[in-house]
């Protein structure tokens, strides 16, 4: 049995108060004054890099507005555990507040998060303590390019196994709307594990594996007695748009007819297959090059085998895009405060409001509020 496999099933509760004091008072200080030296990791733990990496002097992340020459990527981003990314940017800066909570840190009303990479101008990102939250766009050309430059951040920052979760919505193959989908493996339209880019003309192809125990382990976060939604775990069907390439016939060219789609459909259905969307295969398979922890948790907003078109009431709808975000902030809360191997002896600062919210050099995440939004 893997180290992953199992939480702690019943903690002693003073077990718990303690490790999470000790935890918060190492986040609020790594806030206030970023990683210390000898809290750096020596080297990154992620392999199977492009060996030109170290001769880049500096390294641009072009698309997120970094730089190594212009930031001291241990200092500032050495701490983070978990990459967060989904969609849009406005719903990665909610799950950023949403997770600052979960995680017991706070910012005061005079500041909000500042988007890191706002000088980039295509993608979101936003960092609170040891997680990290960005926004990817659609498809896999778009998350691809986001993860790249992610993963020359975890290197150059030498960050420690990192986990990696996209969160995001989907299109259901016979679960009912608002059922949290955990992908066991992501496949693409021909039903083949592996994403497929051309490189010098030439089809290459790299698995699209993802972490099995992590996905158990945001299942375990899921509490069938009080969660009023299923959470299980299935395949997922990566496809390359959203209208043709998933069957749809509503788009606005449509060469097939009603018959062929619910055949598909249920051949997806018959080979175990959840949901459909429209990032997993590179989400996979660059993270399994890198050795990196992935998972991809996606509700789904509606059943494809009842329909195309999404009727669901918007009010709705966000409600069952919080769910996804639920498991993982417990797994990430988890996965702070529960961990019996950590010996800290920090004790918890009087103000871990102003902490927070500091603007230390290893902060990087926070700025003044516009006084609308600081009322």
């Amino acid at each position: 049995m893997t180290a992953h496999a199992v939480w702690p099933t019943r903690p002693h509760p003073i077990a718990i108060v303690n490790a999470q004091s000790r935890t918060l008072a190492k986040l609020v200080r790594q806030m206030k004054e970023g990683c210390k030296k000898d809290e750096e990791a020596k080297e990154s733990t992620l392999c199977g890099l492009n060996p030109c990496l170290k001769c880049l002097q500096p390294d641009i992340l072009y698309h997120l507005g970094l730089s190594t020459d212009t930031t001291d990527f241990p200092k500032v981003f050495g701490d983070v555990r978990f990459v967060c990314m989904g969609g849009t940017p406005g719903r990665m800066e909610n799950f950023a507040y949403y997770v600052m909570q979960e995680i017991g840190l706070k910012i005061n009303a005079a500041t909000k998060l500042r988007n890191i990479s706002e000088a980039g101008q295509r993608f979101s990102l936003f960092k609170v303590g040891p997680v990290l939250c960005a926004s990817h766009g659609m498809g896999c050309p778009s998350i691809s390019i986001l993860l790249h430059e992610l993963i020359k951040m975890m290197y150059h920052a030498k960050c420690k196994d990192p986990v990696f979760i996209r969160i995001g919505t989907s299109g259901g193959i016979g679960v009912e709307p608002g059922t949290v989908i955990i992908t066991s493996e992501a496949i693409d339209g021909r039903l083949n594990p592996a994403h497929e880019i051309l490189v010098h003309g030439v089809s290459v192809q790299h698995a699209s594996q993802l972490d099995e125990s992590l996905a158990d382990e945001i299942k375990m976060c899921h509490d069938p007695c009080k969660d009023t939604y299923e959470a299980v775990i299935g395949r997922t069907l990566c496809a390359h748009d959203f209208y043709e390439g998933q069957s749809r016939l509503d788009g606005a060219f449509c060469e097939y007819t009603p018959e062929m789609k619910k055949t598909y459909l249920e051949q997806l259905q018959s080979q175990e297959v959840k949901n459909i969307e429209m990032e997993s295969l590179a989400f996979a398979a660059l993270t399994s090059r890198a050795n990196i922890r992935g998972a991809v948790v996606c509700v789904a907003i509606l059943n494809r085998l009842n329909g195309d078109q999404i009727k669901t009431p918007h009010e709705v709808l966000s409600k069952w895009e919080k769910r996804p975000q639920e498991l993982v902030a417990r797994y990430i809360r988890k996965s702070l405060y529960y961990n019996e191997n950590d010996d800290d002896s920090e004790q918890p600062e009087d103000e871990t409001e102003g902490a927070a919210a500091g603007t230390g050099a290893g902060a990087g995440d926070t700025q003044k509020a516009p006084a609308a939004e600081a009322e």
